[in-house]
């Protein structure tokens, strides 16, 4: 199965759980029927991206990235590569890689939210798949070269430093948590 093809799969079986996801998700298939290239950051008219919201839920946190190029604090995540499987494969490589932590445990149901947003040219949108990862309990974080801060936050500072969307990550993956 393609890159492309998991995540055809991945946004028909995804379980719409807050108002507006439904719409942004046919947009994200509509997307991906109408552009072979869809998963690539070649893909001028958008591409899907991938990131998880790094999660340590026995200490009531989670941790977050200084965007080099945005100057946001934002959960880890980026474009797909030609070696990812899986879109979650996808959100995981890339939260180990920008968090130095490994052995990163996927939030069970799959993809928390999907957020689509404006990017600069040349090309207009991310249409990101957002996933939230258990970090283990000896986690310990390393910056990487993408990032200008790497830092943990507790539930209630990550919502007075991010933006709405991280903001409504965290959100719904602790109702993933407390489910």
């Amino acid at each position: 199965m393609s890159l492309h093809d998991d995540a055809a799969l991945v946004l028909k079986t995804y379980e719409n759980r807050y108002e507006g996801q439904e719409e942004l998700r046919g947009l994200y298939l509509d997307h991906l029927a109408a552009h072979p290239d869809a998963m690539w950051k070649a893909c001028t008219a958008g591409h899907l991206t991938a990131s998880a919201l790094v999660i340590d839920p026995a200490r009531g946190r989670v941790l977050l990235t200084l965007h080099k190029k945005l100057g946001m604090w934002l959960q880890m995540g980026g474009h797909c590569e030609p070696g990812d499987r899986t879109l979650e494969g996808a959100a995981l490589r890339e939260a180990e890689e920008e968090s130095g932590i490994p052995g990163l445990t996927p939030l069970a149901g799959g993809p928390v939210q999907l957020d689509r947003h404006a990017i600069p040219a040349p090309c207009h949108w991310h249409l990101d798949v957002q996933y939230a990862a258990l970090a283990p309990a000896d986690a310990v974080e390393r910056i990487s070269e993408e990032s200008l801060d790497l830092r943990w936050f507790s539930y209630e500072e990550a919502a007075a430093v991010a933006d709405g969307s991280v903001v409504r990550l965290v959100e719904r993956s602790r109702a993933v948590l407390d489910a």
